[in-house]
């Protein structure tokens, strides 16, 4: 797969996260403005960062929905900015086809869309249109399930076949199970444990569970301290071949898949 001007092969790579968002769960106001977003994305690129995914709105629990025009305000000059500066490939974090198009523009190289191309029906064209990769993350309204694996997949399937009717390139296409998005805390667990069950869509897996709800309720942790729970999360996602971690803490988690990695001679 190539993302930007990186070819992407078969190993397990860190995607950074940077929120340009006042009210993000684990991180927010801290880097809503342009010197704090460079100033953490040259952080993660130096800790070994292989791709940054930038995101305007924050999609916790009980967040607060923003127009599309706020959403824009908050991210497209951040994109221009870290494409002057970083030979970085940029993600986009929005299931909104008028933001991922004027990211395209701005210089964004893939879109991550957690309502998996289902909430605007435009995002499949968007990405066609500037050949885009896409990361189709699975959710639901509501954590309601006949078999939860299964219905993942099933799910997921159903989003791929969005994007290849659009004319979209099956190589173009990763596959996120959704860890923290409609799912209960159990559901969670048992994503993360069968992850490999999504090697059935043919995709490229892309897991992000960074801090998240599972780790806290899991260790009685807040936020910030969820660090060591993510790593164990990254190593087990190499174990089972996902190809990307999306995550808060780059330096911890990229030392744990590149030794991981090297304990299996995969590096």
């Amino acid at each position: 797969m190539k993302i930007g001007s990186r070819e992407f092969k078969d190993r397990t790579y860190v995607m950074g996260i940077l929120n340009i968002t006042p009210d993000s769960f684990s991180d927010g106001g801290k880097y809503n403005c342009e010197d704090k977003a460079l100033r953490h994305t040259e952080e993660m690129i130096k800790e070994g960062a292989d791709i940054i995914d930038i995101g305007g709105e924050s999609t916790r629990h009980g967040h607060t929905q923003i127009s599309a025009e706020e959403e824009m305000e908050r991210v497209i000059p951040i994109i221009e900015k870290i494409k002057s500066v970083y030979d970085v490939p940029l993600s986009v974090d929005t299931y909104r086809s008028a933001v991922a198009k004027e990211a395209a523009k701005a210089g964004a190289d893939m879109l991550n869309d957690i309502w998996g191309f289902k909430y605007d029906n435009e995002m499949a064209d968007v990405a066609v249109k500037y050949d885009l990769p896409v990361c189709l993350m699975h959710n639901r309204k509501e954590a309601v399930y006949d078999d939860l694996m299964c219905d993942i997949v099933s799910d997921l399937d159903k989003s791929i076949d969005i994007g290849l009717k659009a004319g979209l390139k099956r190589e173009n296409i990763i596959v996120d199970p959704g860890v923290g998005f409609g799912k209960t805390y159990e559901q969670n667990l048992e994503t993360i444990a069968n992850i490999n069950r999504l090697k059935a869509l043919g995709c490229p897996i892309l897991l992000g569970a960074s801090r998240k709800s599972v780790i806290g309720l899991t260790l009685g942790l807040p936020p910030e301290e969820r660090t060591e729970g993510t790593v164990a999360i990254s190593v087990m996602a190499v174990l089972n071949g996902v190809r990307f971690v999306r995550v808060h803490d780059v330096r911890e988690n990229k030392r744990a898949v590149l030794m991981t990695e090297k304990i299996i001679g995969r590096w």
